[in-house]
């Protein structure tokens, strides 16, 4: 029997190393190139004489009108004159609506108050905002952090939709 073994393992040893040879090499499917997208949308700084200065999305093939309606749209007194508001924006860009000579945007007419920056000698400037509220605008803003938009001011205490609607064209929330 001895014998008997050795021919079978022996056998089984040629089959393999036959079969390992006459197999085929088997071919990998080439790699798939990642696939380039285009963005469908893009974000863009608007600054300026807009209602809500900032970083703004807009869609692929939009013009400066898009932006700066994304912004909020204009406030009383910005130069379009100045901008081309049917130029295509590209992402990252900066547009910067400018204000007219001698407009008279805020209280004072040097144009509109800055809520964020703005300290409460210069919110005392906007119409119907006296010494506390303005102290109150302040208080809020350190507590809270900035105004993302005039729509805030409707959180601090003493500011209702009537006192937003007469200031509002005064602020800027840059």
């Amino acid at each position: 029997m001895r014998g008997a073994t050795v021919v079978i393992v022996t056998a089984g040893l040629i089959v393999g190393v036959v079969a390992g040879w006459s197999r085929a090499p088997v071919s990998q499917p080439a790699p798939t190139p990642p696939a380039v997208t285009t963005p469908t949308s893009f974000d863009v700084h608007v600054a300026g004489q807009v209602v809500s200065p900032g970083v703004v999305t807009v869609a692929e093939g939009s013009i400066v009108a898009d932006a700066v309606a994304a912004a909020g749209g204009l406030l009383a007194g910005a130069n379009t004159d100045a901008i081309n508001l049917a130029a295509p924006v590209i992402d990252g860009q900066q547009i910067v609506v400018p204000g007219t000579e001698g407009t008279t945007a805020g209280p004072t007419g040097d144009g509109p108050v800055r809520l964020n920056s703005a300290n409460a000698g210069e919110l005392e400037e906007l119409d119907g905002v006296g010494p506390v509220l303005a102290e109150r605008i302040v208080a809020y803003r350190e507590a809270n952090g900035p105004f993302t938009v005039a729509e805030d001011l409707l959180l601090v205490p003493g500011i209702g939709e009537a006192k937003l609607a007469a200031i509002r064209d005064q602020v800027v929330v840059p």
